[in-house]
């Protein structure tokens, strides 16, 4: 959530910049709801002021055995009108926080501006493709086996079988080695979250469809994100703890609304998949050189498979949700031709902090918190990229070096 200081002062650049990405922010709503909420404010504390003052006599006049009728009745109208005017501050006050709620975070002033991805930047390259164009993963192993998978659940999953299954365990195993090595520390997580959680890193209400939902106020977790984030809602942090650095494995779960007739097939966009997160939450002024090394350590994982890939920086219109800025690492996938996102890292400055109520305390005044996040990496891209870049278009998947000690395999015969 925004802080709503910066709309009081100076509302038109808060328009401009949720313009920027693309996101039409009705400042004429924001401002009536505003003026109504401070109306009843005011009118619902004159009243409790006038009630408590009026029963304050009343019960004097009591300790005196004495009794006043007209006062009584005066008081209990004023307490209709309290009832009234507080139902209506209440009502306000939701539509007013469902309101702020639906709004994006800030672009930083270092987000380069454009409408969509069309306008990113790359910003460096690692490696050359060796192999320009290629099999498509499904076409050179039948270990990966979207029929079956089909018949258990339906479109977008797919069931894993021998060395395939043991090559993505491998990545993962490698992936949050690698993670405990840069000083992350490593959780095992519920990948079921409330309501609440889903809130306060941005998930709720803005994209409910999006999300497996259980119950009334239980969902699938799309991300680790969510549940490491709101391990620390309501609290106030130490400031000796930053940065806290925290990992997870776990099954992502997304029902990909919207995105019918895109990469249908294959591994590239399921309903479940597994990924490895990386979570930091630090003070406001070390957020950004935190970005730069929470990328740096995504980056880490592509260098050492030796996978081509290219560092992107998000423009303003590409923005995620949550995001104030964003590089998106982008490894090389033989069969479509191109670089496609297997990571996202992103500084949600104090975006979700504000909503989770993420806390620290600094000379004696209570601070909001920044938080960061990002993949390292999607173990299904991860497992599409290695299996494709290091096939040699006959008959078997070279096992890239670092991983070999996890599989205890060098090679896969397809």
């Amino acid at each position: 959530m925004i802080d709503t200081n910066l709309i009081k002062d100076d509302p038109q650049a808060i328009v401009k910049n949720l313009d920027s990405r693309n996101y039409n922010f009705d400042i004429n709503l924001y401002e009536s709801l505003e003026a109504k909420r401070k109306k009843f404010q005011t009118e619902t504390e004159e009243l409790q002021a006038k009630r408590n003052a009026l029963s304050k006599e009343y019960g004097s006049l009591k300790k005196e055995g004495k009794d006043d009728p007209a006062l009584n009745t005066k008081i209990e109208t004023i307490k209709t009108e309290l009832d009234g005017c507080a139902s209506k501050l209440t009502e306000i006050q939701s539509s007013l926080k469902e309101f702020l709620l639906d709004v994006p975070n800030l672009p930083d002033e270092s987000v380069p501006y454009g409408s969509s991805e069309d306008n990113n930047i790359q910003i460096r390259q690692f490696g050359e493709p060796s192999l320009l164009k290629g099999k498509d993963h499904l076409d050179i192993t039948s270990m990966i086996d979207t029929e079956s998978a089909n018949l258990l659940a339906g479109s977008r999953f797919a069931v894993l079988k021998g060395q395939i299954a043991k090559l993505q365990r491998s990545l993962i195993a490698f992936m949050l080695d690698k993670a405990q090595e840069h000083g992350y520390t490593e959780h095992y997580l519920p990948m079921v979250a409330n309501s609440e959680s889903l809130i306060s890193t941005g998930q709720l209400p803005k994209f409910s469809d999006d999300l497996f939902q259980l119950t009334d106020d239980y969902y699938l977790i799309p991300t680790a994100e969510v549940p490491l984030t709101n391990l620390y809602r309501n609290q106030i942090i130490d400031l000796d703890s930053f940065p806290l650095m925290l990992s997870a494995h776990t099954s992502c779960f997304r029902s990909e609304a919207g995105s019918y007739g895109k990469d249908t097939k294959g591994l590239i966009r399921q309903h479940q998949f597994e990924k490895v997160e990386l979570v930091q939450i630090c003070h406001p002024e070390k957020s950004f050189e935190a970005l730069e090394n929470l990328t740096s350590h995504a980056e880490t994982i592509l260098k050492e498979l030796n996978l081509p890939y290219q560092v992107v920086e998000l423009c303003s219109g590409d923005l995620g949700f949550s995001a104030a800025k964003t590089y998106d690492l982008e490894v090389w996938i033989p069969s479509q031709e191109t670089f496609r996102e297997i990571s996202s890292c992103s500084n949600c400055t104090d975006f979700q902090a504000r909503r989770a109520k993420i806390r620290f305390k600094e000379e004696g005044i209570t601070k909001l918190a920044h938080t960061l996040n990002g993949s390292a990496l999607a173990a299904g891209r991860a497992l599409i990229a290695v299996i494709e870049n290091n096939f040699d278009q006959k008959s078997t998947i070279t096992i890239p070096e670092v991983l070999q000690n996890y599989t205890k395999f060098t090679s896969i015969e397809v």
